[in-house]
């Protein structure tokens, strides 16, 4: 006859353990919620940087000018990482042709001057796509440990259970050992999102970069030698 009085699970595992144990078990619940908005988050933005992006060019290289380009630029999303750039740029352009013999740090070239700035705002933007990443980094890193310590703790919790009340057999031992055990799996569930959604962001945004470069060299003959748009080009 199978006793069902005893329900080997999670319940039970919390029932038997102690402060430590639920310390533990806690800590990755809150390390799976803050990954999951991490996550959710950043797909949301990620999507609407996207067809903000997309709309902003075509109608920055279908643009007659600069000027009615520059219209164009309070028409999108200001995390927009192509829209912030080409604002900068053209600050930049702005301000030089104004103030380049006022002050030693705008002193030179217009071009040296502008690619100065456009790096600046480069850095700017993967700084900000870089937010939020080394908090998936270290769910990923850190959640399998706490797991096995959460399992090494209710090991230990159940052994000494186990001793006090002086009844070693088999089916006594293996209960508690197997629930201790979900620990390392809880640990491996909140780590594996984490470490994918970081390998995903990371090639995400290295995409992103370098689409960013591009663009910048584009805009940087486009503003230095004053060529007319040509949407042909792109």
């Amino acid at each position: 006859m199978i006793d069902t009085t005893n329900t080997i699970g999670l319940a039970s595992f919390l029932a038997q353990s102690d402060a430590v144990g639920r310390c533990a078990l806690a800590v990755l619940v809150l390390m799976s919620m803050a990954t999951w908005t991490m996550i959710l988050s950043k797909l949301f933005s990620r999507l609407t940087e996207q067809r903000s992006a997309a709309r902003f060019l075509k109608a920055f290289w279908a643009a007659p000018s600069l000027d009615a380009a520059a219209a164009a630029l309070g028409k999108v999303a200001p995390q927009d990482p192509f829209a912030a750039l080409t604002e900068q740029a053209l600050r930049a352009a702005r301000h030089h042709a104004t103030h380049a013999t006022n002050r030693l740090d705008e002193a030179g070239s217009a071009g040296e001057f502008l690619t100065r700035a456009m790096r600046n705002a480069i850095d700017e933007q993967n700084l900000r796509l870089e937010s939020g990443m080394s908090l998936l980094a270290s769910v990923g890193s850190t959640a399998p440990f706490v797991g096995l310590f959460g399992t090494v703790w209710g090991v230990y919790h159940a052994l000494v259970n186990i001793g006090m009340t002086g009844q070693g057999t088999l089916d006594k031992v293996a209960g508690p050992v197997g629930e201790a055990l979900i620990m390392t799996a809880l640990g491996l569930v909140v780590a594996i999102p984490a470490v994918l959604a970081y390998n995903a962001l990371v090639r995400r945004n290295r995409l992103l970069s370098a689409k960013l470069d591009a663009f910048a060299h584009d805009l940087f003959a486009l503003l230095t030698t004053g060529t007319a748009l040509n949407p042909q080009e792109h």
